[in-house]
């Protein structure tokens, strides 16, 4: 239920699982299965981030064509945190004046496809997005519809593959496979740091096995002194050289947000 947002990690009860969880928290890759290591990872970038709520930030979306020219686009982005089930989040176009209003609503899941939904104020009409259309290009950019929703754990299979030095941090380096047939991505390689679980790159790869897309993550910041939030996505497209930037800026936290205001009904009211 993750925002790089991944699924809750139960309650551990027992010895045996109490060691298990020992394990995930120090060092996953001392545990012997490469597929078990890779899920406990990602397991473990879950636990350290539940508790959040709620929070909020703004973010400013700038697209480069490969010759280098820039357009500009500013956006909310809401997350709630979800309790049993995904998250849900809400992004919002303030700028330019003909997307003001656009915005894309998401309820992840972690059990069944994801819920998404774009509402067209030109238009004064909720689209729904689903199956491949996922894949496709968010206004433009280089990300997708479903790159932008949360994450949930159970949404992926995994492999450990090596540690690597990734951006001088030493990092676990893990494939992770879509489990949902729509995805526009056949596996995904990642490198998240060791010391405090932040993914760092990932690199995605498209139905013909081909490198796609990469996207690096800086710029972190620790929050209520937990959690840790990016300040830039880069994703670069690698067959054309076309690249988005996400900077996103002042995150706020627990504004007690509730699940009306990720409802479908509260696109139309989207301001």
């Amino acid at each position: 239920m993750r925002k790089f947002n991944l699924t809750a990690l139960h309650y551990l009860i027992g010895s045996g699982l109490l060691l298990f969880s020992l394990l995930v928290q120090s060092e996953p890759a001392l545990l012997q299965d490469n597929e078990q290591k890779g899920r406990a990872i990602f397991e473990e970038i879950d636990r350290r981030d539940l508790g959040f709520n709620d929070f909020s930030s703004r973010q400013e979306m700038v697209l480069r064509n490969k010759s280098g020219q820039e357009s500009r686009r500013i956006m909310d982005n809401t997350v709630l945190e979800g309790d049993t089930d995904g998250d849900k989040t809400l992004i919002v176009f303030r700028e330019p004046k003909r997307i003001r209003g656009t915005a894309l609503l998401t309820h992840a899941h972690s059990q069944r496809d994801d819920d998404q939904w774009l509402y067209l104020p030109a238009l004064g009409r909720i689209k729904r997005i689903s199956g491949a259309s996922k894949a496709g290009s968010f206004v433009g950019s280089e990300f997708s519809y479903e790159d932008l929703a949360p994450q949930e754990v159970e949404d992926y299979t995994y492999e450990y593959i090596e540690d690597e030095i990734y951006a001088e941090l030493d990092c676990f380096k893990v494939v992770r496979i879509p489990k949902d047939e729509d995805s526009g991505y056949t596996r995904q390689i990642v490198w998240i740091d060791k010391k405090e679980y932040r993914i760092q790159q990932i690199e995605f790869y498209d139905r013909k096995h081909t490198l796609i897309k990469k996207l690096t993550v800086s710029g972190y910041q620790k929050y209520l002194d937990q959690y840790w939030r990016p300040g830039r996505l880069t994703m670069i497209n690698q067959q054309d050289g076309k690249s988005t930037d996400m900077i996103a800026t002042n995150y706020i936290f627990r504004q007690g947000l509730t699940g009306a205001d990720f409802s479908e009904n509260s696109l139309r009211r989207v301001r």
